[in-house]
């Protein structure tokens, strides 16, 4: 959820590093089309905005086209319910053995304000009835990294960062004598997080437990991709799902139907922060955007900037146009199960 907040209008600023493609070839930030399945794990505070929505339902499209393998959907916002709501997509798109986890301790709380959970809540199908019936972020992945190869797992981030954070500061366990650092450096092939506005500005999900993002970002052991608020702001998603009347009883459109109304911003559709996050975690970067190099700066109000001194982390700057962008999510969005 990106929403109600003060924006600083970036510079378009485009320092790339020479056969930056190249270089990050093994790191899982570009993915050619031959390349193996992408493991995912999905970190979603999917509730107080609905671009969530769009991102785990591309999500399940593009896995069940055999482009992703979902790991686990864990939940980084505490709103009781949450838990189910993950449920509900999986168990539409036939998967509803997908591990869930929701926070165990602080962290924050948010709810939709447009009321689309509760329609879900009474109307679709979802084995879990509270969130006391899953385990902690954390536990979960931990128990999905230790169990998978080295430098095997995309980690998509579209909400709040505690979760990430607690995972690093992670002790071992029964399912892996490794610390939290030391178990991501091992499985995690990079973190491609919806977090920021750049160059610099101010961002709904970095600056809500902005001291879980300054200790997170200062700390991550491999890459990072930051998708900024500025990329989804001018992709606006989910009118053509909504106007499709061959589509019924989808969780996606019912959302997006009930949703698109309550704001004048959205009449073409809702701004698509979390869906372009997700799209260049499995597709990558290419043909969409471009990647500059640095790292980010993490202020105590949980604003940013940029340093570009810095390495391993990367912004995407704009390459095509929004409207292409746009057509590809859409007509994901649009995707049913099998």
């Amino acid at each position: 959820m990106r929403k109600f907040m003060k924006i600083r209008r970036p510079r378009h600023v485009a320092i790339l590093v020479p056969f930056v493609a190249m270089m990050l070839g093994g790191t899982g930030c570009s993915r050619p089309e031959n390349n193996p399945v992408v493991s995912v794990i999905l970190d979603t505070d999917i509730g107080p905005d609905y671009d969530d929505v769009g991102a785990i339902t591309i999500l399940h499209a593009m896995a069940q086209q055999g482009e992703a393998k979902i790991l686990a959907t864990v939940a980084d916002n505490k709103y009781e319910g949450i838990a189910s709501i993950l449920d509900i997509f999986n168990t539409y798109w036939g998967e509803p053995d997908i591990p869930i986890g929701v926070p165990k301790g602080e962290g924050v709380s948010m709810k939709d304000s447009q009321h689309w959970t509760d329609t879900l809540l009474a109307k679709y199908p979802h084995k879990i009835k509270s969130n006391d019936e899953v385990p902690g972020s954390v536990d979960v992945y931990r128990k999905v990294l230790a169990a998978q190869p080295d430098t095997s797992v995309t980690i998509v981030s579209v909400g709040f960062l505690t979760n990430l954070a607690n995972l690093l500061r992670s002790k071992g366990d029964s399912y892996s004598p490794l610390d939290g650092i030391q178990l991501v450096k091992q499985k995690v092939k990079s973190l491609v997080c919806m977090a920021g506005l750049y160059p610099s500005g101010k961002e709904f999900n970095m600056f809500h437990d902005s001291t879980a993002s300054q200790y997170l970002f200062s700390n991550w052991p491999t890459d990072v991709i930051f998708s900024g608020f500025e990329i989804g702001k001018k992709i606006k998603t989910g009118l053509p799902l909504v106007q499709n009347g061959s589509i019924q009883n989808d969780p996606a459109k019912d959302v997006f139907r009930i949703s698109l109304p309550q704001h004048p911003s959205d009449t073409a559709g809702r701004m698509s922060w979390d869906e372009t996050t997700v799209l260049v975690a499995v597709r990558g970067y290419e043909p969409y955007y471009t990647l500059h190099p640095g790292r980010v700066i993490v202020n105590d109000d949980g604003s940013n900037s940029w340093d570009d001194s810095g390495k391993g982390q990367y912004y995407l700057v704009e390459k095509a146009s929004p409207a292409t962008v746009t057509d590809v999510i859409n007509q994901l969005m649009m995707q049913r199960p099998k």
